[in-house]
C-alpha cells in the first residue's frame, strides 16, 4: 500500500490500465493492413491512433522514438512500430509489431505480382491505381502538415525544415548529410538557444491536449528498457545467427552464385543503404536488379514501384515485387513452378531487407530511452525531426510532379488527378476521414473515370 502511494501518477496509471499483449497484437495487425501513404502517411496514422485516440504514449515519447528511427538505415515507420511494440511488451512485442507491419503487404504484393505476371496489364487495375496515386499525394502532404504543426514549434525549427527542403529539392543533398547537419544544429542550439529546443518552446503550450497517456512524458522507463550488456549481446548474437544461418543454408543448397543466394546478399547490402527512405535506395536497387543481374526490365521496375506505393506497408516493399519477378523469370525451381519460385524469392528478399531493422531497434532502444529528457541528447534529435519535415515535403512534391504532370512539365497537366488529390486532402484535413476510406474512394473514382472516358 505504501509503495503504491509513492508512485508517480503516470506510473500508477500505466500499471492500473495496461495494454494487454493481445490488444496490442490486434492493433499492429490492423496497422499492417491500413498503413498506406508511405512512411509519412504511416507515421501520421500511428500518431493519430497511438497518441491522440488510444493515448498509449505521449507525443513527446512518440517523437523521441521517431527521431532515433530517422537516424537509421531502413524503413523508419516499421522501425517506429518495432520501438513502440518493444517499449510496451519487451522484445517479443517489438518483433510482433515489426512483423505484422510487413506481413500483410508481403502477402498482398505476392498476389498482385502473380496477377501482374500471369495476366498482364489489366485495365481495371490500371484504373484503380490511377485514382489512388493522387490520394497518396494528398496523404503525404497531409502527413507533412500534421507532423510539421507539432514538431515545428518556433521560427528556428521552421528554418531548419525549410533549409532541409531546399537542400534535398534543389541541391539533391544526400539525406544522411542533411541528418548530420540537422543534428549538429540541434547540438549547437542546445548550448546557444536551449529554449528553442525544449519541449515547451514556441507555441507548443497552446496545442490541443489529449489527456495523460499510459506512457507519458514523466513515466519511468520500464525495467526491460534499461541498458544491459547481457541483453545487447543476446540481441546481436541472435540477429547474426538468424542472418548467417539463412545465408549458409542458401549457399549450401544453391551455391554462392545461385539466384536466391545472390538476392539475399544483394538485399542485405540494400538494407544497410536505405538512409532517407525507399527513394534513396531505389537507384541502387534499380542498378543491381535491372542493369547488373537483369532480374527484371525497367518497365517492370516502374510498375513495381506503383504497386509498392499503393499497397500497405513501407514503400521499400517494392523489393518484394522485385524478388517475385526475379524468382519467376529466373525459374529457380523450373518452368512448372513459377509461382512457388516467385513466392520463395519474395519471402527471402523481404526477410533479408527487414532483418537489420529489428537489430537496430532492439539493440539501440535501451540506449535511446536513457537519453529521454536530457536536452544534450534530445536537442539534436529535435533538429533532425525539423529537417525530416522538409524531407517529407520534398517527397510530396515528388509525388505531385509525377502524378499531376505524368509526361513532364512540358506536357499537359492532369486536371482529374489534381481534383482527386484536392478532394482527398479536403476529406483528410476538413472532414477527418480515415486514410483507408480515402484510398478506397479514390480507387473507385479511378474506375469510374475510366468507365466514363472509355
Amino acid at each position: 500500500m505504501t509503495q503504491a502511494k509513492n508512485k508517480s501518477p503516470s506510473e500508477a496509471l500505466t500499471q492500473s490500465n495496461p495494454v494487454s499483449f493481445w490488444e496490442a497484437f490486434k492493433f499492429w495487425l490492423k496497422i499492417g493492413f491500413i498503413s498506406f501513404g508511405g512512411p509519412a502517411g504511416q507515421i501520421a496514422i500511428m500518431q493519430q491512433e497511438l497518441v491522440e485516440k488510444r493515448r498509449w504514449l505521449s507525443e513527446k515519447r512518440f517523437l523521441h522514438a521517431l527521431n532515433y528511427c530517422m537516424l537509421l538505415p531502413g524503413p523508419e515507420a516499421q522501425q517506429l512500430a518495432i520501438y513502440i511494440g518493444w517499449l510496451m511488451h519487451r522484445n517479443i512485442g517489438g518483433i510482433i509489431a515489426g512483423s505484422l507491419f510487413v506481413i500483410p503487404s508481403l502477402l498482398i504484393l505476392i498476389g498482385l505480382s502473380w496477377i501482374y505476371l500471369a495476366y498482364g496489364n489489366l485495365p481495371a487495375i490500371a484504373s484503380i491505381l490511377y485514382g489512388i496515386k493522387p490520394a497518396i499525394t494528398a496523404i503525404v502532404i497531409f502527413a507533412a502538415y500534421r507532423i510539421g504543426s507539432r514538431a515545428l514549434k518556433n521560427s528556428l525549427l521552421w528554418t531548419i525544415a525549410s533549409l532541409a527542403f531546399l537542400a534535398i529539392f534543389l541541391l539533391k543533398t544526400p539525406f544522411p548529410l542533411i541528418v548530420l547537419c540537422a543534428a549538429i544544429l540541434g547540438g549547437l542550439g542546445a548550448k546557444l538557444l536551449p529554449e528553442k529546443f525544449t519541449p515547451r518552446s514556441g507555441h507548443s503550450s497552446h496545442k490541443k491536449s489529449y489527456g495523460r497517456a499510459l506512457i507519458d512524458d514523466d513515466t519511468l522507463i520500464p525495467p526491460h528498457a534499461h541498458f544491459s550488456w547481457i541483453n545487447l549481446s543476446r540481441v546481436i548474437s541472435t540477429s547474426l545467427l538468424l542472418w548467417t544461418g539463412a545465408m549458409a543454408y542458401l549457399c549450401a543448397k544453391y551455391g554462392w552464385n545461385g539466384a536466391l543466394t545472390q538476392m539475399a546478399w544483394f538485399f542485405t547490402k540494400a538494407a544497410l543503404m536505405t538512409f532517407g527512405g525507399a527513394y534513396a535506395v531505389l537507384p541502387y536497387v534499380y542498378q543491381g536488379a535491372v542493369d547488373y543481374f537483369q532480374w527484371l526490365t525497367p518497365q517492370q521496375m516502374i510498375d513495381g514501384l506503383a504497386l509498392g506505393e499503393t499497397t500497405p506497408g513501407p514503400l521499400i516493399m517494392v523489393v518484394t515485387f522485385v524478388g517475385f519477378v526475379a524468382g519467376w523469370t529466373q525459374e529457380v525451381f523450373g518452368p512448372e513452378h513459377l509461382f512457388l519460385a516467385g513466392s520463395v524469392a519474395a519471402i527471402i528478399v523481404t526477410y533479408f531487407t527487414f532483418l537489420p531493422s529489428f537489430l537496430f531497434i532492439l539493440a539501440g532502444g535501451p540506449i535511446i530511452e536513457s537519453t529521454h529528457g536530457n536536452l544534450k541528447y534530445t536537442a539534436p534529435l529535435t533538429g533532425i525531426t525539423a529537417a525530416v519535415v522538409g524531407v517529407i515535403l520534398n517527397l510530396a512534391v515528388f509525388f505531385a510532379w509525377h502524378v499531376f504532370w505524368p509526361t513532364g512539365f512540358n506536357g499537359a497537366i492532369d486536371f482529374i488527378s489534381v481534383i482527386i488529390s484536392l478532394c482527398a486532402f479536403l476529406a483528410l484535413i476538413r472532414f477527418k476521414v480515415g486514410v483507408i476510406l480515402v484510398i478506397i474512394a479514390s480507387g473507385i473514382t479511378g474506375l469510374a473515370v475510366n468507365f466514363i472516358l472509355a
